[in-house]
């Protein structure tokens, strides 16, 4: 018998709580009567069929100064059923990946009807945020008791309630026995090992695993740079002809990491189900808007902006500001090189042991300055995408990602340039790339995860003496951890960890026959690096939703063109080197030339090895094609059964005439 959505009960008492949403202190009890209702009723009158209940009765708010936080859970059937919906990838049997269905839910390796566990919490989070998003305005106006809040058919209700000011947030809970395990196998024991990537997939989802899979991947990956880099910071600081060897080592070392970690990605996709999860149509974004009408491509009452508008938006006003800022980062550069041009003179009139530190004195104000700057652009760039009013949150973020990643990069690496180029001071440019590496790994360790985790220990004593005002006879257990993480930060995705990698990359190629010694630091780093993110995600923000994820996006585009701008560096800084110069002692127009044509050769070997290195292992691409014959060979059954159906119709009215 066919399990529909329609014969479940919504009516349980007691449940899992699985998602938090707290509303704001004042709001009617008319619109939590009516939003507890769209929650609970069924699919085919407007609800989510979801489990809902308040955290606190009325006699424990007002201890707890009024707190309006509801649970939201579901029944086990109802999450598969939207597994099936959202089409989550699962293993067979018989080791094969396949969406799952709920009809042949027996064929799935782990089911069983007393099974709870088939589905990881991070997917039944994932599911319930999906049903919860997609609550769509029916017949109502507004939002009752709000006038103000407009609706139309059609409307998420969920994100009207958010811009409305009547919904604060909604999160995930975490769960802490789980976390305890994984934090015990993660980051706890301070040992050289393997990060459990598939429990954190388990707890956090695809996008966290695999930021975390990258960083881990990309560590590794630095080793044999920082190795090979030391004999030549320990004896051969200055005889650059010895670094063409290292520098072609970086060139190769750079496409060949890029590449075998495609096909490391894909087999870890393909083992998670989401290397063939089908892409459903996007929705658009919670913060579009426009004219209420009809989206042609899927036939939905949707707000509808003219894109000539948007383009107007982008070259008129963003385009202009980030120019602006990039002059602004510029003219900040060259009051850098000022204090430089300073600091040197007062030590070559007055040598001592304090003019030699002041020497690097503007190096790390500069590098302060930096990072600041890069924090507030990054403020203004959100703020200018989301203004640019993008219909699709992909759209949105390779706009925000592209603003980003072209400020940044001129901020953190134009000084280096400059140095490398006009200068022509190696000097000065080893001991900037070295103070400007340090100083940022130094200030993100603290600003991302010490701080914050200081303060969050801070808050949690204070929680704790609230919740112990408190009846005895409720679950004190669960109403200090909702209470506690309800005010934690909520982590804003992997956006700034990615960019700090990017950057870290940036250090470590453009300039390697300069600096070697660049990849031991951000080994250094990347280990620490590793243990405090771990921290951040269990213990300082919220849980974040699990977001179902096969690659790194469009950072794999962002450092594949790093890389490319390292050959141009390298090369570049080799042909300046004064052993090289020497060989072409008369005519500079042969070295620009020979110079050129190596870098051309270096960059057509670079492309050769990417097309020769697949992007998925070839067991891989033949599962792949397994799963797409199989697709094929099922529609064609399909298509014959109807064909036959229709001819029986056919014969049957025949012999009746």
């Amino acid at each position: 018998m066919k399990v529909t959505l329609s014969a479940l009960d919504t009516c349980e008492t007691s449940f899992t709580p699985l998602v938090v949403i707290e509303l704001a202190q004042d709001v009617k009890e008319e619109t939590k009567e009516w939003l507890k209702n769209r929650i609970i009723a069924k699919k085919k009158d407007g609800g989510a069929q979801l489990l809902f209940r308040p955290l606190l009765n009325k006699y424990e708010k007002e201890t707890l100064e009024n707190q309006n936080l509801y649970l939201v859970g579901a029944s086990n059937i109802r999450l598969l059923l939207g597994a099936e919906a959202l089409g989550l990838v699962k293993e067979c049997n018989d080791n094969t990946m396949r969406a799952f269905t709920y009809g042949t839910r027996q064929n799935f390796k782990g089911f069983g009807d007393d099974n709870d566990d088939f589905l990881t919490m991070a997917e039944c989070q994932f599911i319930i945020k999906h049903e919860l998003e997609n609550l769509r305005a029916r017949d109502e106006k507004m939002i009752p008791g709000y006038p103000q809040a407009k609706l139309y058919p059609g409307k998420s209700l969920l994100r009207r309630l958010i811009t409305s000011g009547i919904v604060i947030q909604m999160f995930p809970l975490h769960d802490n026995e789980a976390l305890k395990k994984l934090e015990d196998t993660w980051y706890t024991r301070l040992t050289l090992k393997y990060q459990p990537i598939d429990n954190i997939r388990g707890y956090f989802g695809e996008t966290i695993a695999l930021y975390f899979g990258f960083l881990e991947y990309f560590t590794f990956a630095l080793i044999p740079m920082a190795i090979i880099g030391l004999p030549y910071y320990m004896f051969v600081w200055e005889d650059y002809d010895k670094y063409v060897i290292f520098a072609l080592f970086n060139l190769i070392w750079s496409t060949v990491i890029l590449e075998v970690w495609k096909r490391g990605c894909a087999t870890m996709a393909y083992r998670w189900g989401t290397l063939v999860m089908k892409r459903q149509f996007e929705e658009p974004r919670p913060g579009y808007h426009g004219v209420l009408g009809i989206n042609p491509v899927t036939g939905r009452e949707e707000p509808l902006y003219p894109s000539y508008k948007r383009q107007m938006r982008i070259y008129l006003v963003s385009l202009p500001f980030v120019c602006l800022c990039l002059y602004f980062c510029l003219y900040v550069m060259m009051i850098y090189f000022d204090m430089e041009d300073w600091a040197l003179q007062l030590h070559e009139n007055s040598e001592s042991e304090w003019t030699s530190v002041l020497l690097y004195v503007p190096s790390i104000i500069y590098a302060i300055v930096i990072e600041i700057m890069n924090r507030l652009y990054r403020y203004a760039a959100e703020f200018l995408t989301s203004w640019e009013n993008h219909r699709l949150e992909s759209a949105y973020q390779n706009h925000l990602i592209l603003k980003v990643l072209v400020f940044d990069f001129l901020n953190c690496f134009a000084s280096l340039f400059y140095i490398a180029f006009v200068l022509r001071d190696m000097k000065l440019l080893r001991q900037s790339l070295a103070t400007l590496l340090i100083t940022s790994q130094i200030l993100n360790q603290i600003v991302e995860s010490l701080l914050p985790y200081w303060l969050q220990k801070k808050h949690g004593v204070q929680v704790k003496r609230k919740v112990q005002a408190l009846k005895a006879d409720i679950d004190v257990t669960l109403c200090e951890q909702v209470i506690l993480e309800k005010e934690m930060g909520t982590y804003l995705g992997t956006f700034d960890d990615y960019l700090e990698l990017f950057l870290q990359f940036g250090y470590v190629s453009l300039f390697s026959c300069v600096y070697p010694l660049a990849a031991a630091f951000a080994v250094l780093n990347n280990f620490t690096e590793i243990n405090s993110d771990a921290l951040k995600m269990c213990r300082v923000f919220k849980r974040p939703f699990s977001e179902p994820s096969a690659s790194i996006g469009i950072w794999q585009l962002a450092f594949e063109t790093m890389s490319v701008i390292s050959v141009v560096t390298n090369c570049a800084l080799i042909g300046m080197s004064p052993q090289v110069n020497a060989i072409f002692p008369d005519s500079k127009v042969d070295l620009i030339l020979i110079v050129v044509a190596v870098e051309h050769a270096l960059l057509a070997l670079k492309f050769i090895l990417a097309f020769a290195i697949p992007d998925k292992p070839r067991h891989i691409q033949m599962k792949l094609a397994r799963l797409e014959f199989e697709s094929l060979e099922a529609l064609k059954q399909q298509q014959l059964k109807l064909a036959v159906e229709n001819l029986k119709e056919e014969a049957g009215v025949c012999g009746k005439e």
